[in-house]
């Protein structure tokens, strides 16, 4: 199979590292995707709030979008999400958002990747659960509960999670995190962002821009 690819670095290390004997094929934008229109399928995992048109692929096209779903995107059958946060494409089960069909089923079982179909809603599952996990030590961080390498050492000695909320955080990055929890709180009030998760991710947002 040819599998094609736009990514930024990060999650073109984090999808091909593991998985050297597939036929990847790295290219630098969507246009280019319309170069390989015979490839078997196509990933796009940059990060954004709008997706490429598609409609000229008959092939299916993965999307990495965690907080806008199809609809809200109004993307083609062939188009379906997964969850491209940095962390999550190096798991061998996907949870996966769209329309099913078996080459599709065929293309991942070719990846030796295990999907899980989910539906076409914000945050799937697991990046739903760790928000809200994240956005509870922030809000215990308020409460000086306690520093964040306590809590982080706490939540990993206590529930033998791999990351803390804190580390959790910094991996996936804050504005994600927020982004989907303002997602999500328009429908429900419990996924609220604590203030001070809003504040640190404002603040970085602030130094990106006066760095570059």
């Amino acid at each position: 199979m040819n599998i094609i690819v736009a990514a930024p670095d990060q999650q073109w290390n984090e999808l091909t590292a593991l998985r050297p004997n597939i036929h990847w094929l790295r290219v630098d934008d969507a246009a280019a995707f319309n170069e390989h229109k015979n490839a078997d399928a196509f990933f796009w995992l940059h990060d954004g709030s709008s997706v490429p048109d598609f409609s000229g692929i008959s092939k299916p096209v993965m999307i990495n979008s965690v907080v806008n779903t199809l609809a809200d995107l109004d993307t083609p059958d062939h188009v379906l999400r997964i969850n491209g946060w940095p962390g999550f494409l190096k798991r061998t089960t996907w949870e996966i958002a769209g329309k099913m069909q078996p080459h599709i089923e065929a293309v991942f079982q070719y990846l030796n990747i295990t999907i899980n179909p989910v539906k076409d809603e914000p945050g799937f599952i697991a990046a739903r659960v760790i928000a809200m996990i994240i956005n509870e030590a922030y809000f215990a961080l308020e409460e000086k509960v306690s520093s964040k390498e306590a809590i982080d050492i706490a939540m990993k000695l206590g529930t033998n999670y791999p990351f803390g909320p804190f580390e959790w955080a910094m991996l996936i990055g804050t504005e994600k995190i927020a982004a989907l929890l303002n997602k999500l709180n328009i429908t429900d009030n419990r996924y609220q962002p604590s203030s001070l998760l809003i504040q640190e991710t404002t603040e970085k947002i602030h130094e990106s821009h006066i760095k570059y």
